[in-house]
């Protein structure tokens, strides 16, 4: 096989078998196959598309390519959540130990934040001590024995799509369904899990813009996930607004334990019940999603998903009276009220702007190699929807600095003030399962 023949059998619209797949990846990952010939590949894949099975035996290549996981050892059916992003997505430190209180075994490996997007790991490094170096054999151990332990990405993970995501960062072929689809779904299914249920946001805050797009990226990980032996649900929630009034590593640490409490903000808490009950169906630990939303209701209310969570921090050497004194989570030195200028409804919250926002007083990363600080961020006072009187607080500050004018001047533009009552955005937009 030649790259240049691959490349103009796509450029023409046609169809590739698995060997040819199996060839591109392995060709790029050892470096046999060149930049210039990939790049032109990913162009033609961005502008003919991949048919579903291409897109599975793409997957499964890039798969291939580096190191997997096995989970073998873990009792139990393990079910995966990914979310693909967002501001203010703290469901993973709501949903770990939820779902694990319930027999479900949840072993979890996230990544760190980059950019307006937060990373579960970064949150949960600001409960003191807190720990995600773990060995595999004490990683499996803790999932065994609690049902759940979240470790950091190992780096020897889908090498192939750590290449590719570069070069289509600086070639404008981020924006390929199949190439976005693969890349998510090759390193869900190198981590191990049985099944996997996927949070796929929508709107300004979330990777994916539009409605449309969002479900044609969600149908075609769904579709992978079934081509590869893997259960796969898929549910579109809404990010035209921050999940949740937390922004920023303590604070939506903070705002997940008030989660487990039943005192979190009302998206946040019906987000983690439609994922946690998936979870849980897709683990046969309910027969029907009615069953485990009612059994993920009554773990909260009987106050065992919290006391579940005090277990998965102190596995992991974390200080787990912050579940009961949330006081000594990193606190910041300033807090600065944003107050509305005119009365109205809340009509607009531009997550992304408010996202950024929160990464300029520290609590993302611009780079790689950024520091964050745990402690800062920005507390919602008001969402979609919501009345307001002129001098109403809208957000807060909560900075280590003494806050900058294009701080405040971004956070004020995040939120559009009508004269007309609106209504609350739609959370749940449509569930895509096999």
């Amino acid at each position: 096989m030649r790259m240049v023949d691959l490349i103009e059998k796509k450029r023409d619209g046609n169809q590739y078998t698995k060997e040819e797949i199996d060839f591109i990846i392995q060709g790029y990952t050892d470096e046999t196959i060149p930049d210039y010939q990939m790049s032109a590949w990913a162009m033609a894949i961005y502008f003919q598309g991949m048919a579903s099975e291409e897109t599975a035996f793409l997957t499964d290549a890039i798969v291939r390519s580096g190191e997997t996981i096995d989970l073998s050892a873990i009792h139990g059916i393990k079910v995966d959540k990914h979310s693909t992003g967002g501001v203010g997505d703290t469901t993973t430190i709501v949903l770990a130990p939820l779902v694990a209180c319930l027999g479900v075994p949840v072993a979890k490996m996230s990544g760190r934040g980059l950019g307006h997007t937060g990373g579960t790991i970064d949150k949960l490094e600001s409960i003191p001590g807190f720990s995600v170096e773990l060995t595999n054999n004490k990683f499996i151990d803790l999932v065994n024995k609690n049902k759940v332990a979240v470790i950091g990405q190992t780096k020897n993970l889908t090498p192939a799509d750590k290449k590719l995501y570069s070069l289509r960062d600086v070639t404008a072929t981020v924006n390929s369904i199949p190439l976005i689809a693969s890349s998510i779904m090759s390193k869900k299914l190198a981590s191990g899990a049985d099944a996997i249920v996927l949070d796929v946001k929508t709107g300004a805050g979330a990777f994916m813009k539009e409605l449309d797009e969002t479900k044609k990226l969600a149908e075609a990980m769904v579709n992978i996930g079934r081509d590869l032996g893997k259960k796969t649900s898929a549910i579109i929630s809404d990010m035209t607004q921050p999940l949740g009034y937390a922004i920023g590593n303590a604070l939506e640490v903070k705002e997940a334990i008030d989660t487990l409490k039943g005192e979190g903000p009302e998206d946040l808490t019906e987000l983690c019940l439609t994922l946690g009950s998936h979870m849980v169906v897709l683990a046969e630990k309910a027969n029907s999603l009615d069953e485990a939303r009612k059994k993920l209701v009554q773990a909260i209310t009987s106050g065992e998903a919290l006391e579940h969570l005090k277990i998965f921090i102190e596995a992991q050497q974390g200080d787990s009276s912050v579940v009961d004194n949330p006081e000594k989570l990193p606190e910041a030195k300033y807090k600065v009220n944003i107050n509305a200028e005119k009365e109205g409804y809340i009509s607009s919250i531009v997550a992304d702007k408010i996202g950024t926002a929160a990464m300029m007083i520290g609590a993302g990363r611009a780079t790689k190699s950024s520091t964050i600080d745990l402690a800062v961020g920005i507390e919602l006072r008001k969402k979609i929807g919501d009345k307001v009187f002129d001098g109403d607080s809208l957000a807060v500050i909560h900075g280590n600095e003494v806050p900058l004018d294009s701080y405040i001047k971004r956070i004020k533009e995040a939120f559009i003030i009508s004269e007309k009552q609106v209504d609350k955005p739609q959370l749940i937009y449509d569930i895509i399962a096999e």
